[in-house]
């Protein structure tokens, strides 16, 4: 679900609730248990208060994924496994611990995502005489993860740019190569080297990014065909063998664990991390111009009626849940 300028996460969430309930009603079905995976304090809290008195499971994305890529016998069985989830919104990496599930360590920026990939496609084809809004530049990209070629066309001058993978690839090929600066900061942060790397969000569709990144890494891929819906089919079957959990949290470690070999280092260094914040600082301010100079989002509403009840939550088990 788009998520409208100005408008709450909770608003998508529900409207995709409401959808899947209409959609379940069209075939007869009912919906016994709503699932909902948040990344963060601050979506979970807005998520648990529009919900009210309604029953729903509220389960951290990493643990979800990491449950369902288990289901589908993806998941190494022993050591960590590195989760890049690059998706509209932005880019979250997680490194998991495979075999108790406990959460090394994770992060998220907004800097490399798929809505500034559309805003660059955006940017190219107008270069090019060719302009359109954000829904077909998003069509367009989507088509380049099917097929190595496709025709972009003006609506109003039929002006046509003929676009390819590697056009794509240019235009995207710094954003991509800063998240791998980043995932190796969290790596070093970490001081564990993963056995894998899971790339899952809707823009790891594109087979030139997760080369780009399997290559980058020198670590063996974990793909799903459909990575966008690895959170959501996960958080059903937690939701499925735990009906009775309000919310479903992961085990996160503050520290960094003691590494044989790695006594006494110093961690990264100051040049390190300079030269990623510049990095950054370029990246984000080249996307968010694009942004900002291509965006025609209304502002959305707010849900309506009083504030409903906090929704009451039990709490977190004293030890990791054997999901297997």
């Amino acid at each position: 679900m788009p998520r409208p300028s100005g408008a709450g996460v909770d608003e998508a969430v529900f409207e995709a609730v409401e959808l899947m309930r209409e959609a379940a009603t069209s075939r007869d079905e009912f919906v016994t248990g709503i699932a909902v995976t948040t990344r963060c304090a601050t979506h979970e809290e807005a998520i648990r208060a529009a919900a009210g008195r309604s029953r729903l499971t509220i389960v951290d994305e990493p643990l979800a994924q990491l449950r369902y890529l288990r289901f589908t016998e993806r998941l190494p069985a022993e050591g960590t496994v590195l989760i890049y989830d690059l998706g509209a919104s932005g880019l979250t990496v997680t490194q998991a611990d495979c075999r108790t599930d406990a959460i090394l360590a994770g992060r998220h920026s907004t800097v490399v995502c798929g809505d500034g990939h559309d805003a660059l496609l955006r940017w190219r084809l107008a270069h090019d005489g060719v302009a359109i809004d954000r829904p077909t530049s998003c069509a367009y990209k989507e088509a380049l993860t099917a097929s190595p070629v496709v025709t972009a066309s003006d609506p109003r001058t039929h002006t046509r740019v003929v676009l390819t993978r590697s056009d794509f690839h240019e235009l995207v090929a710094a954003g991509i190569h800063h998240s791998v600066s980043y995932v190796r900061q969290l790596i070093e942060e970490t001081g564990v080297t993963p056995q894998a790397v899971a790339l899952l969000g809707g823009c790891n569709r594109n087979p030139g990014i997760r080369t780009e990144v399997e290559t980058l890494l020198d670590l063996p891929a974990i793909y799903d065909p459909e990575p966008e819906f690895v959170s959501a089919r996960g958080a059903v079957l937690m939701a499925t063998q735990l009906p009775s959990a309000r919310r479903v949290r992961g085990v996160r470690f503050a520290g960094k664990p003691a590494t044989p070999g790695r006594a006494g280092a110093g961690g990264v260094s100051k040049r390190k991390l300079v030269a990623a914040a510049a990095v950054t600082a370029t990246l984000g301010a080249t996307v968010a111009g694009l942004l900002v100079l291509d965006h025609t989002s209304a502002p959305g509403g707010t849900r309506g009626g009083t504030g409903p009840s906090p929704m009451e939550v039990a709490g977190t088990p004293p030890k990791p849940v054997d999901t297997k």
